[in-house]
C-alpha cells in the first residue's frame, strides 16, 4: 500500500529541482586543433562539473602510458596515447571539451598513423570501439553527478526520518513521565493518609501525657513521632505538587510534539517521493 502511495506521490509532486535523465549520444563530427579539421566523434556528458570531467578526461588518456597531454587553450593533444580496448598499438588522441547549458561536449579525434585518423568510412570496427568508448566515458561521469544527486536527497530523507524518531521517542517518554508521575502521586496520597493517622494519633497521646513530668521521655518520643509525621506530610505534598506540575507540562507538551510530528511526517512522504526519483534517474543512466 505505501509503495502504491508513493508512486501516486511522485506523479503528483512536481520536482522543479530534479532534471530527467538526459540520454548520452555520440555522433559524428569534427574537431578543429589550430587550422586543422580533424575527422572524429563527440559525446555530450550531461550535467557534470567541467572540471572534474576535464581531470578525469586526462587521466584517462594518460593512463597506461608515460605521455602527458599537452593543452593549447582548451585544445588537448597526447601523443602515444595507450588505448587497448580501441586499438592494441599506441594513439594520438585530440580533443577539446566546452560547455553547453546544462551539459558538456567532448570532441575527440584518434590518430593511428600520420593523416590516417579512425572514420566510419576507412576503420568501422575501431570506430564502433570509439563510439562505445566515449559514450562508456561519458556514463561513467553522469552517474557520478547522479549518484552524488541520489546520496545527498538519501542523506536528507535519513535527517528526516531520524527527527522522527526522535520526535516518537520523546513523546513515548512523556506519557512513560506522566504515568511514572501519576503513580508517585498514589503513592504519596497513600503516605499522607498514613502520617496524617499517625499525626492523629501522636495528638491524641500528647493530649494524655500533658502535664505530667513522670512520662516526660514518652512526651519526647511523641515529639519526635509527630515532627517525624510532620516532615513526611511536607514532603509527599512537595513530591505531589512537583509531580502534578510535570504531568500538566508533558500534557501540555504532547500536543505540540504530535504537531512536529505530522509536520515532519509529511516532509518525510514527500522526501520519499524526491529519493526515489533520484534513485529512478541513476538507475535509468546505469541501465543505458
Amino acid at each position: 500500500m505505501k509503495a502504491k502511495l508513493l508512486m501516486v506521490l511522485v506523479i503528483l509532486i512536481p520536482l522543479s529541482g530534479l532534471r530527467a535523465q538526459i540520454p548520452i549520444i555520440v555522433s559524428d563530427d569534427s574537431l578543429k586543433i589550430g587550422k586543422t579539421l580533424l575527422p572524429g566523434l563527440s559525446v555530450n556528458i550531461p550535467e557534470s562539473d567541467f572540471d572534474k570531467t576535464l581531470d578525469k578526461w586526462k587521466k584517462e588518456l594518460q593512463s597506461g602510458t608515460k605521455s602527458k597531454v599537452l593543452t593549447d587553450k582548451n585544445e588537448m593533444s597526447i601523443f602515444g596515447a595507450n588505448l587497448k580496448n580501441i586499438s592494441p598499438n599506441p594513439i594520438n588522441v585530440y580533443s577539446k571539451l566546452i560547455r553547453q547549458d546544462s551539459m558538456l561536449r567532448l570532441f575527440v579525434s584518434l590518430e593511428k598513423k600520420k593523416d590516417e585518423y579512425i572514420e566510419r568510412s576507412t576503420s568501422v570496427a575501431e570506430f564502433i570501439k570509439l563510439q562505445d568508448y566515449l559514450k562508456q566515458f561519458a556514463k561513467d561521469q553522469y552517474i557520478e553527478v547522479a549518484k552524488a544527486q541520489s546520496d545527498a536527497e538519501d542523506k536528507k530523507l535519513y535527517n528526516l526520518q531520524k527527527e522522527l524518531s526522535s520526535l516518537e521517542n520523546e513523546r513515548s517518554k512523556l506519557l512513560k513521565s506522566i504515568e511514572s508521575d501519576k503513580a508517585l502521586i498514589v503513592s504519596e496520597k497513600d503516605n499522607l493518609t498514613l502520617q496524617n493517622n499517625e499525626l492523629r494519633t501522636v495528638d491524641a497521646a500528647i493530649k494524655e501525657q500533658a502535664g505530667s513530668n513522670e512520662k516526660s521521655d514518652q512526651l519526647k518520643e511523641l515529639d519526635k513521632r509527630k515532627k517525624k509525621a510532620l516532615n513526611s506530610i511536607e514532603s509527599s505534598e512537595s513530591k505531589i505538587s512537583k509531580a502534578s506540575n510535570a504531568i500538566t507540562k508533558a500534557q501540555n507538551e504532547i500536543p505540540v510534539n504530535e504537531q512536529k510530528q505530522a509536520r515532519v511526517k509529511e516532509q518525510v512522504f514527500k522526501q520519499e517521493a524526491v529519493a526515489f526519483r533520484y534513485a529512478d534517474k541513476l538507475k535509468r543512466i546505469r541501465d543505458y
